[in-house]
């Protein structure tokens, strides 16, 4: 069971806008991120909230977020008691969420706020429920590329993913997604993948669904002290996706016609 602290927006209300953000032994980054997107939400125009989900950290993660939420209207820590993965951080981040529309951004904050606009003018128009930034489709820009290994890693990831699993979708891993709610209570709920993966299991699971997805190209800087590693991490990825083949044909995701219910 994960726990939830400082809330500070009622339950009443719905905010337009989630922004959930998993974190894992994040104590050195997660403030400079809060802060900027904070400055860049209460610029705008929406009504929001921000959602740390902790998981499991070590570290002073946790305390640190919720100093945060003394100077930060809206932000609430949700606690997971244990280490069980980024898609389980996610996954509980986005069904703890009360916006209309949720994203999910890294605690590097190597996706800038800025580009968000970006995802939300596509699922504004109403013609997807899931926008996806893009460090590969035209258009988009890496300000500061990553190592060479780390490229060569996501580009194999990709390659042999697109064609199992979300065929001509360029890039899945990108750590920048924003969701109706309906689309994110619909699939996260019937999600599965605690690991790097998730990903990959929402948009496959989403096709299947029948949830409209567009690719977006935004602008991306490599973090360079990211944890990946990659022999370790791409087998691990390649051996989820495996698993959510076989899920998908089993049926182990429950009803998966059209037609949603």
């Amino acid at each position: 069971m994960s726990s939830t602290h400082a809330l500070h927006v009622p339950h009443s209300i719905i905010p337009d806008l989630s922004v959930v953000i998993p974190a894992y032994n994040e104590e050195l980054r997660l403030a400079p991120t809060l802060e900027r997107i904070h400055r860049f939400l209460a610029a705008g125009p929406l009504t929001w909230e921000i959602v740390v989900v902790d998981d499991g950290s070590k570290d002073g993660t946790v305390a640190l977020a919720e100093r945060m939420t003394a100077s930060i209207p809206h932000l609430r820590v949700v606690v997971q008691p244990r280490n069980r993965g980024k898609g389980a951080a996610v996954r509980a981040g986005m069904l703890a969420a009360r916006g209309r529309v949720r994203v999910m951004c890294d605690a590097d904050c190597s996706m800038p706020p800025e580009e968000m606009p970006k995802l939300l003018a596509r699922i504004a128009t109403g013609e997807v429920e899931i926008a996806i930034g893009s460090r590969y489709c035209e258009g988009a820009a890496v300000a500061k590329k990553q190592p060479i290994y780390r490229r060569l890693w996501s580009r194999l990831c990709n390659r042999v993913i697109q064609r199992t699993l979300v065929p001509g979708v360029l890039d899945t891993q990108c750590g920048f997604k924003a969701f109706t709610a309906e689309a994110a209570i619909d699939l996260f709920r019937r999600a599965k993948i605690d690991g790097w993966a998730f990903d990959l299991e929402i948009l496959a699971l989403a096709r299947r669904r029948a949830w409209g997805i567009a690719e977006v190209a935004v602008s991306w800087q490599d973090d360079e002290r990211s944890r990946v590693n990659p022999l370790k991490d791409m087998w691990k990825v390649i051996k989820e996706a495996v698993t959510i083949r076989r899920n998908l044909r089993r049926g182990a995701y429950g009803e998966l016609a059209a037609a949603r219910s």
